[in-house]
């Protein structure tokens, strides 16, 4: 019969085994995903590339970059903040590098005197800036996994409706920056932090340039107009990039996290079961003992010829046997 401290030892084993058929299916669900965000990730590239090509076209053509999206303010008063974080947990480092991240530039801006306003997406920035008092002016959740466009579109409008007004009106800003996860590779993720707002016009003037001849392009209606209409959608694009590499670094980091947990509940079970192994063989180790102790004392008083020590079936080979296989000796 086992004894407590072996019983113990095996359900632990077996709640550990539990765990690890968890933390594996969760870590080939997150493999499975980041080939899809990969996928998504490489479909949105060529958009966002003809937008900025199209932006430099209508520079080059005539367009006056006087839109309020280009306008730089100085000073700056108050940065709003973009944070990208996840809606779940159980990825690792992931949302607390990324927090962190977004919360040391505030600090930082706060250093020099400017306000602040954040802008959240992911439960668990939100979470994190609203349980320390932080000014939240919106957030937004449960796309983390899985972004559409119009999910980057509410983010992007809610910043640019900020930007616009300006930090002399309530609510505010003078500078956007945009802190996420950008996704290199499967074992490389790198937070960043970027300036979303004002967009550079160093950037849209030299998109039309190119090595050879440009094309001549005919506009209708008027460049200035085009543009006037195509910079917020260049900036909800960026959003978008932002939020599809974040996806891709999200599942990324479950699935190395995952698998680091898999491996863990491995070697734990392994360690266990040595633990059980020694506490079972002690317990059998211990009736032997027991066995071989009565055994001896029942042929000492038989040779002195005491009767009142054999019981009514005298201990056989074979019943020892029988008792040594029943206590697991033998298996």
């Amino acid at each position: 019969m086992a004894s407590g401290q072996e019983r113990i030892l095996r359900r632990r084993i077996k709640s550990i085994q539990s765990t690890k058929k968890i933390t594996r299916a969760m870590e080939l669900i997150a493999a499975s995903r980041i080939v899809k965000a990969q996928q998504r990730v490489a479909a949105a590239r060529p958009y966002a590339d003809q937008v900025t090509a199209v932006m430099g076209n209508l520079a080059s053509g005539g367009a006056g970059l006087d839109h309020p999206l280009l306008q730089e303010r100085d000073p700056v008063r108050k940065v709003g903040f973009i944070v990208l974080s996840a809606d779940r947990g159980l990825a690792g480092a992931y949302n607390s590098t990324v927090i962190r991240a977004g919360e040391r530039a505030l600090q930082a801006h706060q250093a020099e005197g400017r306000d602040y306003e954040l802008t959240l997406a992911g439960r668990k920035a939100e979470g994190y800036f609203r349980y320390r008092d932080y000014r939240i002016g919106e957030a937004f959740s449960g796309f983390s996994e899985r972004p559409t466009y119009e999910d980057a579109r509410k983010v992007a409008q809610a910043a640019m409706a900020r930007y616009e007004r300006g930090s002399s009106e309530p609510g505010g800003v003078d500078q956007v920056e945009l802190v996420y996860t950008r996704f290199l590779s499967m074992g490389t993720q790198k937070v960043v932090n970027v300036r979303l707002l004002p967009l550079e016009r160093g950037a849209i003037e030299g998109a039309g340039a190119g090595d050879g001849p440009q094309a001549a392009y005919e506009f209708e209606p008027e460049p200035g107009q085009i543009l006037e209409r195509l910079l917020p959608r260049y900036v909800e694009g960026r959003v978008f990039a932002a939020m599809l590499d974040a996806s891709a670094s999200e599942q990324a980091a479950r699935q190395r996290a995952m698998k680091a947990a898999t491996d863990n509940a491995e070697e734990l079970i392994k360690n266990l079961g040595i633990v059980a192994n020694k506490v079972r063989q002690a317990g059998i180790t211990t009736e032997i003992m027991e066995i071989v102790g009565g055994a001896e004392a029942l042929r000492q008083a038989k040779t002195d010829g005491r009767t009142d020590y054999f019981p009514d079936t005298i201990l056989s080979r074979d019943l020892l046997l029988d008792h040594l296989d029943r206590s697991g000796a033998y298996k």
